[in-house]
């Protein structure tokens, strides 16, 4: 097959660090041939109450909507959204310690960046 190289994060809500558990919400994918940074996401309430039934919601969605702004360029991400995809991309994906987490880089080829984003997201997170 070929295609446009691209790489994607999983992002994982993990609402009690201690326990080292985690639930996927999103996919972050990057496609720097197509010029294309998108996020999409889909938080299931029932599940991450299961994990902690006192998570903030709230604050989970604030998260995946900043990162929806960073893969934007718009206001939401403030100086990082000011970046190029790339640099936004490797800001999405480094590590971190609070709810909303970014998993390991992995890769693939694909002619439809967008198509591959929802796929992702479909197989991933369900």
């Amino acid at each position: 097959m070929s295609g446009h190289p691209y790489q994607y994060v999983v992002l994982r809500c993990v609402p009690r660090a201690d326990r080292e558990e985690f639930l996927n919400v999103g996919v972050v994918l990057y496609c720097e041939e197509a010029t294309f940074l998108a996020a999409a996401w889909r938080v299931d309430e029932d599940r991450l109450r299961v994990l902690d039934p006192r998570i903030d919601l709230a604050q989970v969605c604030e998260a995946l909507d900043f990162v929806d702004g960073v893969c934007a360029g718009d206001e939401r991400a403030g100086a990082a959204g000011e970046q190029p995809l790339g640099t936004r991309f490797g800001f999405l994906k480094a590590p971190r310690s609070t709810v909303l987490q970014p998993g390991p880089v992995h890769g693939g080829l694909t002619t439809d960046p967008p198509r591959q984003l929802e796929h992702l997201l479909e197989r991933l997170v369900g």
